[in-house]
């Protein structure tokens, strides 16, 4: 039996209210997502503080001539808050997703403010012609690639007019974005799998789900021959290593998330057991500890905060693709919700270093993003 969770984060406290479920179907009726408005409020404002934002910034940048020196604002003029690009870009999906969940909020016309001010067709006709400048095929590939389509996606999936602009407005960057994976791809020898912005599994399982909303199904084909041709016959994933020093993905993990898109849920659960063997199938058997910060004013050891977030929405997404009766989903939602439990109270925008990206990870958490049909 299920158990039925959510959380609601008031003053860096996670506390259980038993009103919605966080890693099961939802009650008839009732949405599937766990973000209560109190943490939505926190989580949005982190984003709105920074969307536009545009220092501190850390540019991915690769300079042609003197001309090519210029401030963030004028290089990508979307999406030049946040950071880096890639968080911006989550940033923006944050907030849509934000609004589409809680409609008529005060919150969600601050967010829809924060997103006009962004997806103009002239900012995006600026993004446009930065991506397809000389020197930037590899530009934010796949990880911010993959967060621009994932954006892509959500305002696809929003029956809204004003998002429909959005969508619109956004629809040429769009379109090149996926140009480039599907460039990269047919000439991508082997994955990438690192804990941090390369990871291909990650990447895959982003990219898929939107060429999914978005009627591509010649990218479907492209990430799923992709997928089983680097990840099928992988065997003992040694997730006893994980994780690495700053990682925010965990490798084994969003490996077996992707594959359970890929396959049904009989034959995923004969490849989990192959590629992971180490799931429990006793119950909630404490088999996967979170990971441990030490700082969280370092860019880089904050990274274990997204860690535990993604491995929360990847254990999920794993024990979902399963067959009901599987007896390791039980152990799987009990790693998952000990590592939400960890790492929600973290996100509180107390330094920069985190708070400029954890929102995302800890909405697309609670609102079981890509575990859903939408």
């Amino acid at each position: 039996m299920f158990t039925f969770l959510s959380y609601r984060i008031q003053c860096g406290v996670l506390l259980p209210i038993g009103c919605l479920l966080l890693f099961g179907a939802a009650p008839a009726g009732r949405a599937a997502t766990a973000l209560e408005p109190a943490a939505a409020e926190r989580f949005a404002r982190l984003a709105l503080t920074c969307v536009h934002a545009e220092y501190p910034n850390k540019l991915s940048h690769t300079l042609q001539g003197d001309a090519d020196v210029r401030p963030p604002r004028e290089l990508t003029p979307a999406f030049y808050g946040c950071y880096d690009w890639h968080s911006s870009v989550h940033g923006h999906w944050l907030l849509a997703r934000v609004a589409k969940t809680f409609p008529g909020t005060p919150l969600a016309e601050q967010a829809r403010a924060a997103l006009a001010q962004s997806l103009t067709s002239q900012h995006i006709a600026g993004e446009l012609a930065y991506l397809r400048a000389p020197g930037r095929a590899s530009f934010e590939r796949p990880y911010g690639i993959a967060w621009l389509l994932t954006l892509a996606a959500e305002l696809r999936t929003w029956d809204d007019p004003q998002a429909r602009e959005w969508s619109a407005a956004l629809r040429p960057l769009e379109a090149e974005a996926a140009q480039h994976i599907a460039t990269w791809l047919p000439k991508l020898q082997y994955p990438i799998r690192i804990g941090e912005h390369n990871q291909t599994a990650f990447a895959f399982g982003l990219i898929r789900d939107w060429a999914t909303v978005s009627g591509d199904p010649a990218m479907v084909t492209l990430i799923d021959e992709k997928s089983r041709q680097f990840y099928q016959r992988d065997r003992n994933c040694p997730i006893d290593y994980e994780p690495s020093g700053e990682d925010f993905l965990s490798p084994c993990l969003a490996e077996a998330d992707l594959m359970r898109r890929e396959l049904a849920p009989a034959p995923f659960a004969k490849w989990l057991s192959t590629f992971l063997p180490s799931i429990p199938r006793s119950g909630s058997a404490p088999w996967l500890a979170p990971g441990l910060v030490t700082d969280r004013s370092d860019p880089k050891l904050a990274h274990i905060d997204g860690l535990n977030l993604s491995r929360a929405w990847m254990l999920g997404g794993i024990a979902n693709g399963l067959p009901p009766s599987d007896p390791r989903i039980a152990a799987l939602r009990a790693a998952a919700r000990t590592h939400a439990e960890a790492a929600l109270p973290a996100v509180t925008g107390e330094h920069y270093e985190g708070g400029h990206w954890l929102g995302t990870f800890a909405v697309y958490l609670t609102t079981r993003a890509g575990q859903r049909s939408e």
